[in-house]
């Protein structure tokens, strides 16, 4: 989609200058990713010019609410702007943008109140540690108001008018409900809650009760939730009318009580802390930085909570809120877990469940595999994978079940999901099965999806490698992880490994991880343990972003840990205490794709719901 001119809607207060940044080419590989400059103009767009200017900056406050985030204008002092770099996540999470990923080019398209952007890998890009894209031909005209102002830009829509609230057709075991608007608005989740920016009347709230939605009116923002708990299954925006709509399980609309502010801490958690549970809030200083501190610690062998993966349970594909993935699984207390490509909402790190390798470790990554009751093994793991023909031959496999993409071959089973697309543009693959190849497929068949039956192996080539076996050749799978923590029963991989038996083992280069990864300030996820206890860690800056991987591993030994390993952080950071959503990363809810989360041995019967 081309690129739509400029509309007078936009304001801009300029304060300063920029640098600018590459282009980010995907599949987007592991953090960290590299520190962002200035693509060129591409033919069909005209260049920045010699009177643009270029500003960024590190906080955003979209309707009046502040959070860290890294943006970046671009365009003439007295003009709208020509681009506006926003994170992706900023734009689902916090505007209401829906995305879907074009497969194995590596697009992505933007959906918005009936408008559309296709965005080609060349436009997604770096900054900080969060993918960005440029936003303005989405937004322009809508109304919205950017304005920066030194490190701060501002993003403001008028509130249209909720019209009217209605039932509509739903699927098949679904109930739905559309609010008609007058205009676009904002929509961000909160503490389980969907909040609209618009303004409405006590009778349009009535009737929202009627439907099964408790709704409360705060300032300009009205909060929504199901009466019965239950998670919306999907939230989709539409224009010409403008309309938002929202799927609920099916059911009648079920009474139930107040569910639109913070939900209640679960009994079973409050009964636990100061016990078998114990939860510090600190505040430290290193490096010259104030770091806000908290702590969870249990003893795994007397307490009757249980560590576990925590995951979406339908596929590797999908983000959730921590807190839905939490309720999954029924856990009480809850951190986010590895890395993930955003884009393409895949992992990008390891993930054992019960034995099974929902994904495979990849580039000899922080990893820890643990066994219930029992405190986890701390190293760095990679998974060795070879197949062998009957001639002796034998061909080294790259990863297994990731969404990393490398040349050669690789392989994914049917704890990836029910079927496999390709992540790549012109993949082959043979479909393995008792040990003899059944089927072989070419990119068209591999872009519409091939099914993964238990036991079944797909041999997937890529980067121009074609797979060489032909139906009816034996085929022998070997499979070893590089270290006994990849025998565990559960496994979960992130990095930089921090801590080793008590010495720092920071080593971002041997990971896989850059300079500008490395070095920079971020909220953090750790693990960690003292020896005798384990540990679920946030760290968040007071004052600025958060500490260095250094500055954390300094921190963490102080408090008296002997091994730690870093989990995805940044705007990913999360800790989920009873049902509430108690640290976010960078002061809002962000999807992740997985986490860990400390679970009753014995569960509450009827068990959890999907994540959201």
């Amino acid at each position: 989609m081309g690129r739509r001119p400029a509309i007078a809607s936009w304001t801009l207060i300029s304060t300063g200058l920029l640098m600018a940044a590459p282009v980010l080419a995907l599949p987007l590989p592991p953090p960290p990713l590299p520190e962002p400059v200035l693509a060129p103009p591409r033919a069909s767009e005209p260049g920045p010019g010699p009177a643009a200017i270029e500003l960024s900056g590190g906080q955003l406050v979209i309707q009046g609410r502040a959070q860290r985030a890294r943006w970046r204008w671009i365009g003439d002092p007295d003009a709208p702007p020509r681009q506006l770099w926003l994170p992706l996540e900023v734009l689902q999470g916090q505007l209401g943008v829906s995305s879907r990923s074009l497969g194995a080019s590596g697009g992505l398209e933007l959906e918005w109140f009936g408008r559309r952007q296709l965005v080609a890998p060349e436009g997604q890009r770096a900054l900080g540690d969060e993918v960005a894209l440029d936003a303005a031909p989405l937004l322009a005209g809508s109304g919205l108001v950017a304005i920066p102002r030194g490190d701060l830009l501002e993003l403001r829509l008028p509130p249209p008018l909720l019209l009217g609230v209605r039932p509509s057709a739903a699927p098949p075991g679904q109930r739905r409900v559309v609010l008609d608007l007058s205009g676009p608005a904002l929509l961000s989740r909160e503490e389980g809650a969907l909040v609209v920016v618009l303004q409405s009347r006590p009778e349009q709230r009535a009737g929202l009760e009627e439907l099964g939605l408790r709704s409360r009116q705060s300032g300009a923002g009205l909060k929504l939730a199901s009466r019965s708990g239950q998670t919306p299954t999907r939230i989709l925006t539409l224009g010409e009318p403008h309309r938002v709509v929202i799927d609920l399980p099916g059911g009648p609309a079920a009474a139930g009580g107040e569910a639109t502010g913070a939900p209640p801490l679960d009994p079973r958690l409050q009964a636990r802390l100061g016990q078998q549970i114990l939860w510090d809030r600190l505040v430290r200083e290193v490096g010259g930085r104030k770091v806000r501190i908290n702590a969870i610690r249990i003893d795994p062998a007397a307490t009757d909570l249980e560590l576990r993966p925590l995951s979406r349970g339908d596929g590797m594909e999908g983000l959730s809120s921590l807190a839905g993935l939490a309720r999954r699984q029924d856990a009480l207390v809850a951190i986010n877990g590895g890395f993930f490509n955003r884009i393409r909402r895949l992992p990008l790190g390891a993930l054992r469940d019960r034995g099974a390798w929902l994904s495979g470790p990849i580039l000899n990554r922080g990893a820890i595999g643990w066994e219930r009751g029992r405190l986890p093994r701390f190293g760095r793991l990679q998974l060795q994978e070879w197949v062998q023909d009957r001639n002796g031959n034998r061909w080294s496999l790259m990863v297994l079940n990731s969404g990393y993409v490398q040349r050669g071959i690789s392989r994914y089973t049917a704890d990836w999901g029910p079927a496999y697309r390709s992540l790549s543009n012109g993949e082959n693959a043979v479909l393995l099965r008792q040990g003899v190849v059944r089927a072989r497929y070419g990119p068209e068949a591999l872009a519409a999806g091939i099914p993964l039956a238990p036991g079944d192996a797909l041999l997937v080539g890529r980067g121009g490698f074609a797979v060489p076996w032909e139906e009816g050749d034996p085929l022998v799978l070997e499979s070893r992880p590089s270290s006994p923590l990849g025998e565990a029963s559960f496994v979960l991989g992130g990095g930089p490994l921090l801590l080793a038996a008590g010495q720092p083992a920071l080593d971002g280069a041997a990971e896989g991880f850059g300079p500008a990864f490395l070095s920079q300030g971020a909220p953090r996820t750790v693990i960690g343990s003292d020896g005798r206890q384990l540990w679920l860690l946030t760290l968040e800056g007071v004052e600025d972003d958060g500490p260095t991987l250094a500055e954390s591993t300094l921190l963490l030994r102080q408090l008296g840990l002997r091994d730690a390993l870093n989990l995805d952080g940044g705007s990913s950071t999360g800790l989920v205490m009873g049902g509430r959503h108690t640290v976010k990363g960078r002061g809002v809810v962000s999807a992740v794709h997985n986490g860990l989360g400390l679970v009753p041995s014995v569960p509450r019967s009827g068990g959890g719901g999907a994540g959201s």
